[in-house]
């Protein structure tokens, strides 16, 4: 019987973006079972809290019967490992991401040299979202309907009224 396959797809989350969602899909495709693992970013300064961060990527999620949800903090492998990830799984949305990412699967292969980094690009329309200009662009009373989900942006409209930004 052949073996199930985990991913792990980790990143802040901070929001969730159609992007995001669209790598979770493609990832669906590839692996058994996916673990969106969202980190508690102890090296950015969030502007959603770990637990909404969470929610949001579980409302996102929802539909993907063989996607859950995680957080994790300290070292990803210890993460991967523990839950027996074969794969981690890595957006590149252009060019710039490419040296960045490169480097990093680098590392985790080093680290890792069980777990392989496997990189999907999302669809031609959601290449250029990045949750930094969604939060901006949030922020400054932009539309952001097109780039992530309508509960995502419920939460940023929330968010954004309760740090008094609008």
């Amino acid at each position: 019987m052949a073996q199930s396959v985990i991913a792990v797809y980790p990143g802040t989350f901070d929001p969730m973006t159609l992007g995001h969602e669209d790598v979770v899909r493609r990832a669906t495709q590839l692996f058994d079972r996916v673990i969106v693992a969202v980190a508690a970013g102890h090296h950015k300064k969030a502007m959603f809290t770990l637990q909404e961060r969470i929610e949001m990527a579980k409302d996102v999620v929802a539909g993907y019967k063989q996607v859950s949800v995680e957080s994790f903090s300290g070292l990803l492998r210890d993460f991967v490992v523990a839950r027996g990830g074969k794969a981690m799984v890595r957006g590149l949305r252009a060019v710039t991401d490419f040296d960045y990412e490169f480097q990093l699967a680098g590392m985790n292969r080093s680290l890792m040299p069980d777990v392989e980094t496997v990189f999907l690009t999302p669809s031609d329309k959601y290449q250029f979202i990045s949750s930094t200009f969604v939060r901006e662009i949030a922020v400054l009373g932009g539309e952001v309907d097109k780039f992530v989900s309508s509960t995502v942006q419920q939460r940023l409209q929330e968010k954004v009224r309760s740090l008094g930004r609008e």
